[in-house]
């Protein structure tokens, strides 16, 4: 064959595959736009702590073993964005409990940083108003500093207006832990449940493959 025919050739095939290249599913760029602003670069591995959920049991890193779970920083007297991040999160389990049936391998995990308020029974209670498969999650001051240290997740208890009665300042963000229990991404404010929903499941999909 000449090489002006074999040149032809060449420059046809490295075409071809620049094409196939350009216009390929771009499933990384689908990771890009949205996803990687809310994905850690690398996922963060989970290591031991010790807390105690609403029913006095232990709640222990094996807690995550198995399931995503949604934690979420906050505190039962918070006037506003607790209780409207537990209605979303509790929105987001109904679309899949609608599309799906109950919502197997998945979890809410509420963690006090009000300690000194939020005892497991007060939580117990508190939990019942969105969903009853959400936990509850408190204990000492320093187990609380511990664990909130890993994801990231800052609060400050406010000075007292009165004996008793102050606010809390906490991280507004869900976070999102795998079933490998690792730290995965976080969900940014203002929470939509659609929104959450998609995207969960995106995440989902992508680390199946």
């Amino acid at each position: 064959m000449p090489k002006k025919t074999l040149l032809i050739l060449l420059l046809f095939s490295i075409t071809v595959l620049a094409l196939l290249f350009i216009n390929r599913p771009n499933s990384q760029k689908s990771v890009t736009d949205d996803l990687r602003r809310m994905m850690r670069p690398e996922p963060r591995e989970l290591t031991a702590f010790t807390l105690v959920d609403q029913n006095n049991q232990e709640f222990k890193l094996d807690r995550f073993a198995g399931s995503w779970s949604f934690v979420f920083f906050g505190y039962t007297y918070c006037p506003d964005i607790c209780p409207t991040t537990l209605s979303t999160l509790a929105s987001v389990f109904s679309q899949f409990e609608k599309s799906r049936g109950p919502a197997q391998n998945m979890n809410v995990f509420f963690i006090s940083v009000d300690p000194q308020r939020d005892n497991p029974e007060k939580l117990a209670g508190y939990m019942t108003y969105f969903n009853k498969t959400f936990m509850g999650v408190t204990g000492k001051k320093q187990q609380i500093d511990d664990f909130a240290r890993q994801f990231g997740a800052g609060y400050i208890i406010e000075l007292e207006r009165e004996p008793g009665d102050y606010l809390v300042s906490h991280t507004s963000s869900i976070f999102l832990v795998d079933p490998k229990m690792r730290i995965l991404a976080h969900f940014s404010s203002p929470h939509d449940p659609e929104i959450i929903a998609s995207q969960f499941e995106r995440i989902r999909v992508l680390q199946e493959q």
